[in-house]
């Protein structure tokens, strides 16, 4: 955590203070961590717009895929995130609330980072598919899939924004079980359904790729998840800073009340 949570409230003149000190060997990890992210983005983009050769059939047009790969299989890897987070909240939320709400945080953090990574993959997927189909989209089932994704995702923010104070955490988290759900059809939409979508690239049913294109596509995918993993952390302090400032304004007005006289 990028501060410690469990200091016990201080008392300044008769008031309950919530007190929050950050940790300066994780401010140090991240700061560390953001300069090992950035390098290695800058080696993927290297890779993949300077050395990679131009693919034999769409030549240049092929390097959109180093990012659109990226972002793709991200966007299903921090869904789960997301839902584990979100079921943690749902177990902790009555047995001990200082883990729901960083159980809480993790997912608001991890939700805001799936939206984005799926909003670039389906905007990288556009531009690749224009000259390649001479379409910016189509109703395939894969595409479908991804975009359902995404707008469970917006829906999630929206809900976090929107939603009465009090239930925002656990409808939220019952929308993150359902966008969960999605993320397993979306994967296997392609051997579910025929579709347009070109076939996997790895795996066991995958068509494989020329070792000339292997270190632009492993570099940026490091990279691309290095980088969505900081945000996620960033985004996480950030949430819990403002889940103690409200815990702090709610102790003050109440303590506000309790000195009122009568």
């Amino acid at each position: 955590m990028p501060w410690d949570e469990r200091q016990p409230c201080a008392a300044v003149r008769g008031k309950i203070i919530v007190t929050v000190s950050r940790s300066p060997i994780l401010r140090n990890v991240a700061v560390i961590w953001l300069l090992a992210t950035v390098a290695v983005l800058v080696v993927g983009f290297r890779q993949a717009i300077f050395i990679a050769p131009p693919e034999e059939t769409m030549g240049n047009l092929h390097r959109i895929f180093y990012y659109h790969f990226a972002h793709a299989i991200l966007s299903l890897v921090f869904p789960y995130v997301n839902l584990g987070a979100s079921l943690a909240y749902l177990y902790w939320r009555r047995r001990d609330p200082l883990k729901a709400l960083n159980a809480d945080a993790l997912a608001v953090a991890s939700a805001e980072v799936t939206a984005l990574y799926a909003g670039i993959c389906l905007a990288t997927g556009m531009l690749w598919g224009k000259p390649a189909w001479g379409i910016w989209w189509a109703w395939d089932a894969r595409l479908t899939t991804e975009l359902l994704l995404f707008l469970l995702y917006v829906s999630y923010l929206l809900l976090r924004r929107f939603s009465p104070t009090g239930q925002t955490s656990a409808l939220s988290a019952v929308l993150a079980i359902f966008a969960g759900i999605d993320v397993p059809i979306v994967y296997m939409s392609i051997q579910w359904w025929r579709t347009q979508h070109p076939a996997p690239v790895f795996g066991p049913n995958g068509g494989g790729i020329a070792p000339q294109f292997v270190p632009a596509v492993l570099w940026n995918l490091a990279g691309w998840t290095m980088w969505g993993i900081f945000v996620i952390g960033f985004r996480y302090a950030m949430e819990r800073r403002r889940q103690l400032a409200e815990q702090e304004a709610a102790l003050m007005a109440l303590e506000a009340s309790l000195e009122t006289p009568q």
